[in-house]
């Protein structure tokens, strides 16, 4: 007698909700989300561009590296990708595929995450070096080359290669939305199995009226035609779906299924990350989980007093005054070197230190195991970095739009500028937060790989295999107090511009 099958219990669907549901799964919900976005960048690009070359003047500077980035990771904790979802770079999609058909795939060598890596790292070294968020000009063009980047490589390939493998912003976001409380999945797997379209992968969308396969019933809710849905742009099937990372929340699957099977789930937000094998063990996905982490701390070392005294002492030691060349030093120590030295060293040590002979682990697969247990702590740096500016510089943006409208004559709030606007909360007040974030990282961190200990090792020898992260959690921790323990400079605030606090 065969044992049943264990009843399946979808997770509560956020596009069941009356309002919300039916306006996220609308043919043009995700472009309601996008235009709000395009209109904001269309003003950073037009003020970087012809308004005053001033940092806390300049709706480039302040929106990109003051609210954007703040907003971005409240986002990611609270409710996930949702920049991606709402990302202006992404409009020309339909159009680069209506133009150019399906393209061919993106080259294989190149289809990982080294590339996005590379452009994390050099977007935090070129922001230090080339003072971007003091310049509203290169910040406009910064964000011009995202469109044509975007534009052009969906005008080339049949995927969306630029979100999945090269935008920087899409990494740091595929990262943290493994912390996202929402994950795509689908109602009834049994349905996605007598599907024969497979529509939330290959899409509605033909140039041509096709000739459906599927018994979808006398009035389907979607069409298959030149009005139809793009698939996934990276080609994620839903129903093997396990983790966000790649996950551009998008709904073009839930929009595109005949059978209303792709549902939006409530999660808890450490289920991806304590889950095995949600990620592929792969180097690229897990190392861009440890190494943003470091750069982190590297970014917001940056920023601190103790960086100039280190210049100092580099250009002694080197005989170089070459800024950029000092500041690539490190940024490539601290934000490459030291994860993957670090990392792989704790990696082997926890094979050593456990001994398993007869049944070894390959070190890739120890690595891969307890890179999701980096992405707490990293979250929780990032959060107090970006958290900080945030609300040291939140009420900045009303005096810089206020002054834009000036600029081009309009005197809706009058003709008085109030350039003391800036802060929330002040510094010490926010330190307090700062601690909080740090501290409560840190133990979902170690909480995160104590359990992956106990999976992978057995009950035996969780502990001996979870010391060498313990222990680097810990370093993480006391560095990112030492620096959020220093004065940082306040950029993209009235009259502190690169001055600390």
């Amino acid at each position: 007698m065969s044992r049943a099958e264990p009843l399946y219990r979808p997770p509560p669907d956020v596009l069941r909700l009356p309002l919300l549901g039916r306006l996220l799964k609308h043919r043009r919900g995700r472009l309601l989300f996008q235009i709000p976005l395009l209109i904001v960048a269309a003003l950073l690009i037009y003020d970087g561009f012809t308004g005053e070359q001033i940092a806390s003047r300049n709706l480039a500077t302040v929106g990109a590296w003051v609210h954007y980035r703040g907003v971005v990771i409240l986002a990611l904790l609270l409710a996930g990708n949702l920049f991606c979802m709402s990302c202006p770079f992404t409009l020309p999609r339909t159009l680069a595929k209506r133009w150019a058909g399906r393209g061919g795939r993106f080259p294989r060598l190149l289809r990982n995450k080294w590339l996005a890596i590379g452009g994390l790292f050099l977007i935090f070294w070129l922001y230090e070096v080339t003072d971007m968020w003091a310049s509203p000009l290169l910040t406009a063009w910064v964000i011009v080359a995202y469109f044509i980047a975007a534009f052009a490589l969906e005008l080339l390939f049949s995927e969306s290669p630029f979100c999945k493998y090269i935008c920087p912003l899409g990494a740091f976001n595929f990262a943290y939305s493994t912390l996202s409380p929402l994950q795509i999945g689908v109602r009834d797997p049994k349905t996605c199995q007598r599907c024969v379209g497979k529509e939330c992968l290959n899409g509605s969308y033909s140039p041509q009226p096709v000739i459906l396969v599927d018994q979808i019933g006398e009035a389907p809710p979607i069409q298959h035609d030149s009005r139809g849905v793009l698939g996934c742009g990276t080609l994620l099937y839903a129903p093997q779906i396990k983790s966000n990372m790649d996950c551009t929340l998008c709904l073009d699957c839930a929009r595109a299924c005949p059978h209303d099977n792709v549902i939006l789930g409530v999660r808890s937000p450490l289920r991806e990350l304590g889950a095995p094998r949600s990620l592929p063990r792969r180097w690229d996905v897990n190392f861009l989980l440890v190494a943003l982490a470091f750069m982190g701390i590297v970014n917001a070392f940056g920023m601190v007093p103790p960086v100039y005294a280190l210049l100092r002492e580099m250009a002694s030691a080197l005989g170089t005054n070459a800024e950029w060349l000092l500041l690539l030093i490190i940024f490539l120590i601290g934000s490459l070197a030291l994860p993957a030295l670090l990392s792989i060293g704790a990696a082997w040590l926890a094979n050593a230190l456990t001994g398993k002979k007869q049944h070894p682990r390959s070190l890739r697969d120890t690595f891969a195991a307890f890179a999701p247990a980096f992405v707490p702590i990293g979250a929780g740096i990032w959060a107090a970095h970006y958290g900080f500016h945030f609300v040291i510089g939140a009420l900045v943006i009303v005096p810089v739009f206020h002054n834009f409208l000036l600029d081009h004559g309009v005197t809706l709030f009058g003709t008085q500028v109030n350039w003391k606007l800036g802060a929330v909360i002040d510094a010490e007040q926010f330190a307090v937060v700062q601690v909080i974030l740090l501290i409560g990282g840190y133990l979902l961190s170690l909480i995160l790989a104590r359990r992956i200990a106990a999976r992978e090792f057995g009950a035996a020898r969780a502990q001996l295999a979870f010391l060498p992260y313990a222990l680097l959690f810990l370093a993480l921790l006391l560095a990112a107090f030492f620096i959020f323990s220093q004065p940082m400079e306040m950029r993209g605030t009235p009259e502190l511009d690169g001055l600390f606090h």
